[in-house]
């Protein structure tokens, strides 16, 4: 590369630039009273890779900004100069701090050092390589490509801006042949200045030899240790290596145990023999803590450091890497990202090489993230690849090209203070890794040793097993799907690229499965971008033959697999409630499969067997696992490594085996008294670590009781009640004690593990319920605690014998009793009332719940409150109702104390306003678990840094998943808010997030949201203090849940006191038309009436009041007028009516309205439901019409007192009634209670009670189906009708029409869930449950007399009837399932219109098939009953096959009920028993045809 030669100046330059030393030194004039016109450039166009470096002589410190530095086409002959280099245009590239500009915009925001740092005699150059790029070098190192494409013949611009007043030109004789040489090269090659210059470099120059002997050395005596002794290195990884290398000299490499090199950042104190370093002042000093390893690292060689002590201060965490420097010789930095050379580091969740961001996301794990006790390390292949690892666990290759000699280096910056190196080799190696190690990678252990033990060549074991014969041990087959590798020995398997592909992860086992040989993984890595998760199952395919596909369940043949919590057969859901769900799994978490030698296939998930899911599976089955969605890595274990054993039948234990504590506890615990009792001993010393677990699992209703015996009140109050705030917590787990390596607390354990502490009920760490009537944190000495699985799956706890209810339910078999003594409590003792308890009295004492129950304040309301856990910023105030933010204009994030109920609004209002600050309020939900025990220093300083699970957050007028908008101009912006603005969000019942600005709703602005959410507020910016408003209802325990009683349609219902409450308050609410309403409205009678007095519209009138759940508005109709079309219409305002405008029709309404006109139901002036209820238009004066909100939110239309169904759902509360007298409809009047009671005196007088009864019954009759069809876009309702049409079904015997064409309604799965109609109903007398038609199109039958009909379908039963398409006619003719055609055995085919007699009554020698009915269509839908028919869509030429149903009315006691007598083995339906799924009967008369059925697949 050629020297720049004498560079000059140009003599042309900015208007205060004096120049000097034969135009080699620009000077700027007046440096303290100007800043800027200080702009010169070369005499010369730069050549191709020339460096042209100034040497910074003179700054002051008037100013801010300094040195500005780069290229330009400009000709400065011809060139009017600017008054800064950033004014430069027409080609021109300039860095500028740490920014890099083109005429004067921004390139890159940071790039290199930043110049406004140098200090004089600091150099900075710029050089335009032949390739044409820009490179940018402070004190001579290469700063990396700034831009390309840059042209030729540019000339060096220098600007001496701000702080820079001097600067001269400096001679470079470097060779820049490679753009990142060191910082020592470039010392070692330029000529010094100075005798200060010349002795450093001497002292540099001597360093650096003296450290290349010492290395030099060190590998000789590594060669004559090796030529000596062939076992000198035992390690596998090593041996292939040389074996690789040949007789290469360099193989041979260096056996000197790792520590850290006494040279090391100027905070670093070694101790341990230099293999722990700490970074002294660490609340005072965030940096200066770089250490290096004593020698290079050697190819393969495992480089791990622990986590020993982290403080809260700093933002950042540790970072580790490798380093090409010498530490010898190097000038350590403050933080090694400083370094510009020969460094590669991994910071945060990203890989810096030499300083610059080279992947922004790397690996599973965030190291600023990482706890104390976790581990750091990383391995260069000999390929030279490097890959990190965390807890053991391979995080992939973060390079490929690393050099041949690094060292090791580690950073404790920000929140690090101290690590300690570890080794393998070591024999305490296992100790020290779990000595510190967090509940989270409890579960990831196990990787790094076995991938030890399995390259061993030290384990003979194996080999010596394989050698005498024993059948091979479960590994991966290598051939895979295209985006999965197999790794580790064969016994993991991950997809690489996990971030980026979702499918394509399938792999199977090398072998076949033997008979009763589990095969099981654990899931060792997640990401959570997409959806879905791990599937498992079998196959008769061998990985050699398949073709694999993109994803399991794709292939059509003989293949099993389980996927969320269903089981398929060849692609196809054969069970769909099966079990766990797998997509809900955690990292850790195992799932297996086994063959029985019966040939029946069960799965387990985390060892706990789920059932029977296929039988007759053939034999030579090849094991499957498919890494989809989140799954990223997955690894086989042998089932002696398994929490449990699968075929464990936990309820066979007996009851001699008496419970007590385990000999395996925590470190400050101890077990006496025979196992009985267990101490703290030093309870006035530590607080934690003294966890104790039962022996063995508990069994079905057995209860664990201890009694408090000791207390110490070493640990309440002062400042060590922040971390010390419980005193005991008792809960149960899956884990064996003898695979939980003991955490600090109860509450570290992240899996399998359900807890109660204090009132909060948490589930794996995380808080899923707050408020539990049992508070541990308030017993004291001789309380009597205990805890019971019962039989139906559920948690409870006891105080002194009484059970608190229900804490949580799905709780697995086989879990174990924990009690952690934990902060107060000293010492607990198993009592003698520990056992089985009898299920007819399971120590649930009626009498004192009931009693219990009459004092339980249900239904009262209690203001929500936010969290005490929030951001550092926030004071709570107010029983923490009031949060206020200080000092700042950030970390301000607020939670509810509780997740949201179901349609429960968490409202605040604005108090105070700092419009010094920019931005606003953000509104939203998480999935985020908080409670108040979370400590804060976990809570980000804003809401876009609430990365670790999924929230959605409204900010200014955008709607964002995850940091990702979702929406836009979702609603008004939220940064516009003014004091005494409220602002509420909440999720519905369909899992929509609702927000809701001054009490209106503004619609959905996210759906799919999770149950369990809490409600997150940021209090950023302008908004500096808000306070809650709204308040929840205390909810129902299900042992305070008053009796069920029958419904006047047969249905069940269930009264509860609030409901009840709300009903009482109902009948003395009394609501009156609002003041402000249409012009041509005349208010009267008390504001109950209102009437039109001129044209046909602008007469829109709505309640004063806003509408309470379940209290019936009505309205009755006084006066028509025919002169006009159209009629009344009815509905609710979601907003406050006092000062709105009202338009000429409320159809116009297009904010929060919904609207029922004729018998279409309009949303915001919008249709979205035709055929509704009766017309309103055809409404008589007289009649009554109302609205009704249920305790659903759901809004009901009532007509003359009947419910006309749901007419819309998700009803925003407080709402306003609205009543448009539109068209014909002139006057109405609120009808009250006491109007009621007069209508309905003369019918107590005229009628008899049953007659009242009948009436009643007759007026809320509902339909056995909606008459809402669904969506009239529906394509499987249009393919149902031209499939119809096909069959010549039009007209029975007389020509008369079968169908009542106004009553089809579809079930399909788009259509069931837009009516939201239930899945199972009760109907007749009894009532009897029956399964409704989902999947099916109904076709109503016309009925003979709607009178006998509306009897029927109200006392008798709901069942179906299976039937073949061939017999549709005859059935449909005779109205008889009877007349189906088959021989009798009498020898007659029965004839239509057949006499009518019961079984008994029938004449001698005749005979009456049996009819098969059921109550759900899974049933008579199957092959025996209804077989499928094949079909031709005449438009769209596809073959389909049809089924074919009746749905039927069966009088109660005409029928038998009976087991299936198909032969199935499974559950045919999830809710009705096998035992009682056929009905059968061969009573004449006693069942009635309503519907026809059609089933398209």
């Amino acid at each position: 590369m050629a020297s720049n030669g004498t560079a000059r100046f140009h003599e042309r330059t900015g208007t205060l630039v004096t120049l000097s030393n034969d135009n080699r030194t620009a000077q700027r004039s007046h440096p303290t009273q100007e800043f800027n016109n200080g702009v010169v450039l070369s005499a010369t166009a730069l050549r191709d890779d020339q460096v042209f470096e100034v040497k910074i002589d003179k700054k002051v410190n008037s100013w801010s900004g300094s040195i500005e530095i780069g290229v330009t086409l400009c000709d400065p002959d011809s060139l009017t100069f600017p008054i800064s280099a950033t004014g430069f245009r027409d080609g021109t590239w300039v860095m500028s701090g740490s920014s890099v500009l083109k005429d004067g915009h921004s390139m890159i925001e940071e790039y290199g050092s930043d110049l406004d740092q140098l200090s004089e005699g600091d150099i900075v150059g710029v050089m335009r390589s032949s390739a044409g790029e820009l490179h940018f070098f402070v004190n001579g190192i290469d700063q990396g490509p700034a831009a390309s494409g840059i042209p030729s013949d540019v000339f060096a611009v220098i600007d001496m801006y701000g702080k820079c007043a001097q600067v001269s030109i400096v001679d470079s004789t470097d060779n820049r042949d490679n753009a990142y040489t060191g910082n020592q090269q470039w010392a070692h090659n330029r000529v010094p200045n100075g005798p200060v210059e010349m002795a450093n470099h001497l002292a540099n120059e001597f360093l650096a030899q003296l450290s290349t002997q010492i290395v030099n050395d060190l590998t000789d005596n590594t060669d004559l240790l090796t030529m000596n002794d062939d076992n000198a290195i035992s390690n596998e990884l090593a041996n292939n290596h040389l074996t690789d290398r040949g007789n290469e000299a360099e193989g041979l490499q260096s056996s000197e145990r790792l520590c850290f090199h006494e040279r090391c950042g100027s905070l670093i104190k070694l101790t341990n023999g230099r293999r722990t370093a700490e970074r002294r002042r660490p609340l005072d000093e965030f940096n200066n803590g770089v250490v290096m390893t004593n020698r290079p690292l050697n190819d393969d060689e495992y480089f791990e450091i622990r986590l020993d002590r982290l403080v809260d201060k700093w933002s950042g965490s540790i970072e580790v890497g490798i380093t090409t420097h010498n530490p010898s010789v190097i000038d350590l930095p403050q933080t090694m990202t400083n370094m510009r050379s020969g460094t590669i580091m991994m910071s945060g969740c990203g890989i810096l090489t030499n300083g610059k961001g080279t992947r922004r996301e790397y690996g599973q794990y965030n190291l600023d993230t990482l706890a104390e006790g976790d581990r750091i390390g990383l391995i260069r292949k000999a390929d030279g690849s490097l890959h990190y690892f965390v807890n053991g666990v391979d995080q992939g290759m973060a390079t490929n090209s690393c050099p041949r000699t690094v060292w090791g280096v580690v950073d404790l910056y920000g929140m690090a203070v101290k690590v300690t190196m570890l080794d393998r080799n070591d024999p305490n190696y296992n100790h020290m890794m779990n000595s510190q190690t967090g509940p989270e990678q409890q579960r990831f252990l196990p990787q790094v040793t076995d991938m030890v033990d399995e390259n061993s060549t030290t384990d003979t074991s194996q080999t010596n097993r394989r050698r005498s014969g024993e059948i091979e041990r479960l590994s991966f087959h290598t051939r895979c799907g295209t985006n999965a590798a197999v790794i580790n020995n064969s016994r993991t398997a991950h997809r690489p690229n996990a971030i980026d592909d979702f499918n394509n992860g399938v792999v199977l086992t090398s072998r076949t499965l033997r008979p009763n040989e589990l095969f099981e993984v654990r899931l060792d890595s997640m990401v959570e971008k997409w959806a879905g998760s791990i599937e498992i199952g079998l196959t008769l395919h061998s990985p050699e033959s398949l073709e694999f596909p993109s994803t399991m369940t794709n292939v059509r043949s003989g293949t099993w697999m389980m996927t969320g919590n269903g089981v398929m057969y060849n692609g196809t859901t054969v069970m769909d409630d099966y079990g766990q769900n797998l997509d809900r799994l955690k990292v850790g978490d195992r799932v297996g499969v086994i063959r029985k030698e019966t040939g029946t296939v069960h799965f387990f998930v985390n060892g706990v067997d789920m059932g029977a899911a296929a039988n007759n599976v053939p034999e030579k089955v090849y094991g499957v696992v498919d890494l989809y969605g989140q799954a990223a890595q997955a690894t086989i274990i042998d089932i002696s490594d398994s929490l449990s054993t699968p075929d464990t039948d936990f309820s066979s234990l007996g009851d001699s085996e008496h419970l007590l504590f385990h000999p395996m506890h925590g470190t400050n615990s101890a077990i006496t008294n025979s196992g009985r009792t267990a101490i703290r001993p030093n309870a006035t010393g530590e607080f934690n670590d003294a966890i104790v677990m039962s022996n063995r699992p508990l069994k079905d209703n057995e209860l664990f009781e201890v009694i408090i015996e000791r207390m110490v009140d070493r640990w309440s109050g002062s400042i060590e009640a922040e971390i010390t705030q419980g005193m005991f917590i008792a809960g149960v787990t899956t884990i064996k004690p003898e695979d939980l390596d003991f955490p600090n607390t109860m509450t570290d354990i992240e899996y399998d593990t359900w807890m109660l502490s204090g009132s909060a009920i948490m589930q794996d760490g995380s808080t899923i319920r707050n408020g539990y009537p049992l508070d541990l944190d308030q017993v004291s000495v001789g309380c009597r605690i205990g805890m019971m699985r019962c039989s139906d799956r559920t948690l409870h706890y006891y105080l002194n014998g009484i059970d608190q209810g229900v804490a949580c339910s799905n709780i697995p078999p086989g879990v174990y009793a924990v009690v952690d003594l934990y902060g107060q409590c000293g010492q607990v003792s198993i009592t003698n009332g520990s056992g089985v308890v009898p299920t007819d009295n399971n120590a649930i004492n009626q009498s004192r719940l009931e009693q219990a129950v009459s004092n339980s304040p249900i239904g009262a309301e209690v203001s929500h409150r936010f969290s005490k856990c929030c951001g550092k910023s926030i004071q709570l105030s107010g029983s923490n109702c009031v949060a206020t933010r200080s000092n700042t204009f950030d970390n301000g994030i607020l939670f509810s104390s509780d997740p949201l109920k179901k349609d429960e609004i968490f409202e605040i209002k604005i108090d105070r306003l700092s419009k010094q600050w920019a931005g606003g309020l953000k509104i939203g939900l998480t999935c985020l678990a908080i409670s108040d025990s979370t400590p804060i220093s976990s809570v980000p300083a804003s809401v876009f840094e609430m990365n670790s699970k999924p929230s959605w957050v409204v900010a200014g007028s955008h709607v964002m998943k995850s940091n990702q908008i979702i929406k836009e101009n979702y609603a008004p912006s939220l940064e516009r808010l003014e004091v005494g603005n409220k602002i509420g969000i909440r999720r519905s019942q369909d899992g929509a997030m609702h927000v809701y600005l001054n009490g209106e709703n503004l619609g959905i602005a996210a759906s799919n949201i999770p149950r369990n959410v809490f409600a997150v507020i940021d209090l950023f910016g302008m908004v500096e203090s808000v306070s809650v408003v709204s308040s929840s209802v205390l909810a129902n325990d299900s042992a305070t849940t008053s009796p069920s009683v029958e419904s006047e349609t047969g249905q069940y219902i269930v009264k509860s006191p609030k409901k009840e409450e709300e009903a009482e308050s109902g009948k003395s609410f009394v609501s009156e038309f609002h003041g402000n309403h249409g012009k041509n409205i005349r208010l009267s009678n008390g504001n109950l009436t209102i009437e039109r007095v001129a044209s046909y519209n602008q007469a829109v009138a709505v309640t004063n009041k806003p509408l309470i759940r379940n209290y019936l508005f009505k309205i009755r109709i006084d006066k028509l007028n025919s002169s006009w079309s159209s009629s009344l219409m009815i509905g609710y305002i979601g907003f406050s009516p006092e000062k709105f405008t009202f338009p000429v029709t409320a159809l116009a309404i297009k904010k929060s309205c919904v609207l029922i006109h004729t018998d279409h139901v309009y949303a915001c002036g919008a249709k979205v439901k035709e055929h509704f209820g009766p017309n309103l238009d055809r409404c008589q004066v007289g009649q009554t019409v109302g609205i009704l909100v249920d305790e659903d939110s759901n809004l009901h239309l009532y007509v003359d007192g009947a419910d006309q169904g749901i007419a819309a759902r998700d009803v925003p509360m407080p709402c306003h009634g609205i009543v448009d007298l539109y068209g014909g409809c002139t006057k109405v009047t609120i009808v009250t209670n006491d109007d009621e009671k007069m209508d309905s005196s003369p019918l107590v007088d005229d009628k008899e009670k049953a007659d009242l009864d009948e009436v009643v019954k007759e007026k809320v009759l509902r339909p056995l189906v909606e008459p809402w069809t669904g969506s009239r876009y529906c394509e499987y309702q249009n393919l149902c009708l031209r499939i119809k049409a096909q069959l010549s079904l039009p007209g029975d015997l007389n020509g008369n029409g079968y169908f009542d064409t106004g009553s089809n309604t579809c079930f399909c799965e788009t259509c069931h869930k837009l009516r939201g109609d239930e899945l199972y109903c009760r109907k007749g007398e009894p009532p009897m449950e029956y399964a409704s038609q989902y999947g099916w199109y109904l076709f109503r039958l016309k009925q003979p007399s709607r009178a006998n009909m509306s009897a029927v379908t109200e006392k008798w039963h709901v069942a179906y009837f299976g039937s073949k398409v061939e017999s549709l006619r005859k059935i449909l003719d005779t109205r008889d399932l009877h007349s189906t055609g088959e021989i009798l055995s009498g020898g007659s085919v029965l004839l239509p219109h057949s006499p009518v007699f019961t079984e008994k009554s029938q004449p001698e020698g005749s005979s009456v098939d049996t009819i098969y009915l059921s109550p759900t269509l899974r049933y008579a839908g199957a092959n025996e009953f209804s077989p499928k028919n094949k079909v031709h869509d005449p438009k769209t030429k596809k073959v389909h096959h049809v089924r074919v149903a009746f749905q039927v009315c069966v009088k109660p006691g005409s029928y038998k009920v009976g087991p299936q007598t198909i032969g199935a083995n499974e559950p045919i339906d999830p809710q009705i028993s096998n035992s009682e799924i056929e009905w059968s009967t061969k009573e004449r008369g006693s069942v009635l045809l309503h519907s026809l059925l059609f089933k398209v697949e």
